[in-house]
């Protein structure tokens, strides 16, 4: 028996005592070697590396009783900890960040290419029924697309005088080529479109059409714009919070976790997960974007799903030239009517010597009908997709990350060098101190709930981490508002654009094919001067603001599927013929 007393007392300090005592690792781990060994790997010079244990009293954060660090050795191990820290973090988000970028570049790419193809398109039909007369005038459908893009892409401004001095513009060619036979001096033309810009006047020479048209490629513009810059600015945001700044108590955390093991001798212990948790935790909590994270999930797709369908996009832009030839149409269906008004108003002009010129006959056949295609006809467009494929991705991969800053702190302590396996969770693992179990609870869960955190004192968002919430809060009510058919960014609002409840009434209006629905009373307002841009006489073109009351959306858009379309578009440029 006394032969056996040593071996006993050797093999006594490596049993599992109750609880993870100061001193424990101190009697287990005598050499540095182990440490040597990883840290030899990692570069460090092993001259500052003692090959047995040594006292600890120079330790700033590890336990000071025996170790295998010097003070130089302990700084950099609290730099390595840090930057292994926020790497996990960064290459945990990159997915979030990849996400966010790629459907940007995707819906960018398919809202700028629809205007492209909707140009396009009014281009190629026009220009085959009606050859060098719609040449003649091409410059005032491409300042309408130019002024579309405008909005959409640079200032997100001017889009109701855009449409304004179209309209304008059209009718100031339009008209004069009902009157061949008398001629128009600026003033005249002038005293035109400042009898067509009175928002509820009597002349309305487009009938219902440029109010119509202006309902729909708002809505959709402002929400294909809203949609654009969330993705953006969620990509912006999401990029800077992943580079996390760790503060002193974050970092002397970090180094207790996964330093200390190797200044203890011990690098092959693990950290417990629960130590780990309370990290992570307390690293993380103020450096998220919860609470905002969800609410701007939440506007993402519900403007996606506008614009996949209330707002349509592809419906907005596919219907411009219906619109446009509809308002031309009904200009010369009531030329009659139109021109008694504006004489009466404006005067009649001089007659000029009779011309022998007339407008061309339209031919016979357009190149084919204005309609919108079938799904599975619709184009494939640069972002390799149609709307309907685009939201529908959208929203599969918005799941994926909804929780993703609640999760963050168990995807980091997921990885092999944060902390123990779920396996192993049973077994000893390294406690901050020494070998033994984690006893503390895991704090999860909001700021005030981290003031109970054991591993680290916690404090509320610094400024640059508020701001990033400040930014996704405006983003997500910038969108939300989009899907009401308001933009935010518009310092002119007007009827149809503001007011409380003005965006609700827009879905409802255009899921109805009804009458439209009649706008708020509002005192009238002063017409605007027109802007003249010059038209080869003298004064330019005049510039009128349309009345754009409530509109009835599908109801407008009814034509898209009619084959009087293709008689539509043959007849209505026929004014457009030379003077």
């Amino acid at each position: 028996m006394s032969a056996l007393r040593p071996l006993l007392l050797l093999l006594l300090p490596l049993c599992p005592g109750p609880g993870p005592g100061p001193g424990s690792e101190a009697k287990v781990v005598r050499s540095c070697a182990e440490t040597r060994q990883v840290l030899g790997a990692r570069g460090y010079s092993l001259n500052l590396i003692p090959p047995s244990l040594i006292s600890g009293e120079h330790l700033q954060i590890c336990p000071q009783e025996h170790t295998c660090c010097s003070s130089d050795t302990e700084q950099k191990l609290i730099r390595d900890a840090e930057v292994t820290f926020r790497g996990l973090v960064e290459d945990s988000g990159s997915f979030l960040i990849h996400t966010l970028a790629a459907r940007h570049r995707k819906f960018n790419e398919f809202f700028r290419e629809m205007l492209s193809m909707s140009q396009h398109s009014l281009a190629q039909l026009f220009s085959h029924s009606y050859g060098r007369l719609y040449s003649q005038h091409v410059t005032v459908f491409n300042s309408l697309f130019s002024g579309l893009r405008d909005y959409y892409e640079k200032s997100g401004e001017g889009l109701d005088d855009t449409l304004a001095d179209f309209w304008a513009q059209l009718l100031e060619r339009a008209f004069p080529l009902l009157h061949p036979q008398y001629s128009f001096p600026p003033d005249f033309l002038l005293c035109l479109t400042r009898l067509a810009s009175t928002a509820d006047g009597p002349l309305q020479p487009f009938g219902d059409s440029p109010r119509r048209l202006r309902l729909q490629i708002t809505r959709a513009l402002v929400a294909a714009r809203a949609l654009v810059q969330g993705l953006e600015t969620g990509r912006n945001v999401v990029s800077e919070a992943l580079k996390v700044p760790v503060l002193e108590g974050c970092r002397q955390a970090l180094m207790r976790l996964i330093g200390c093991p190797l200044c203890r001798g011990v690098p092959s212990l693990m950290p417990c997960r629960g130590f780990c948790l309370n990290v992570a935790h307390g690293c993380l909590s103020s450096r998220g974007l919860e609470p905002e994270w969800g609410g701007y999930l939440d506007g993402l797709l519900l403007l996606a799903e506008k614009v996949q369908g209330p707002f349509s996009f592809e419906l907005a832009a596919e219907s411009i030239g219906v619109k446009i030839s509809e308002g031309l149409m009904h200009l010369q269906e009531n030329s009659v009517k139109v021109s008694a008004k504006v004489f009466q108003e404006c005067g009649t002009p001089h007659p000029v010597q009779s011309r022998n010129r007339r407008a061309p006959a339209p031919r016979e056949e357009a190149s084919r009908p204005w309609r919108v295609a079938a799904e599975e006809e619709r184009p494939t467009t640069a972002a390799g997709t149609n709307l309907h494929r685009l939201v529908g991705e959208l929203r599969e991969r918005l799941g994926r990350v909804r929780g993703f800053w609640a999760g963050l702190p168990v995807t980091v302590c997921g990885d092999s060098r944060m902390a123990a396996d779920l396996s192993q969770e049973a077994a000893p693992c390294w406690t901050g101190v020494g070998r033994g179990r984690y006893l503390s609870p895991v704090v999860v869960g909001s700021l005030n709930e981290q003031l109970r955190n054991p591993e680290l004192d916690t404090s509320g968002p610094d400024v640059p981490t508020r701001r990033r919430r400040l930014h996704l809060r405006a983003a997500t009510a910038r969108m939300k508002a989009a899907a009401l058919g308001q933009d935010l960014d518009m310092h002119d609002t007007d009827e149809d654009a503001s007011g409380s409840g003005g965006g609700q009434q827009y879905a409802d209006d255009w899921k109805a094919g009804s009458a439209p629905v009649a706008p708020p009373a509002r005192p009238p307002r002063p017409p605007r001067p027109p802007r003249r841009d010059g038209l080869g006489v003298k004064g330019g073109s005049g510039s009128a603001r349309y009345n754009q009351g409530r509109s009835r959306n599908l109801g407008s858009s009814a034509g898209l599927h009619s084959p009087l379309t293709a008689i539509v578009f043959p007849s209505a440029l026929a004014l457009l013929g030379l003077r």
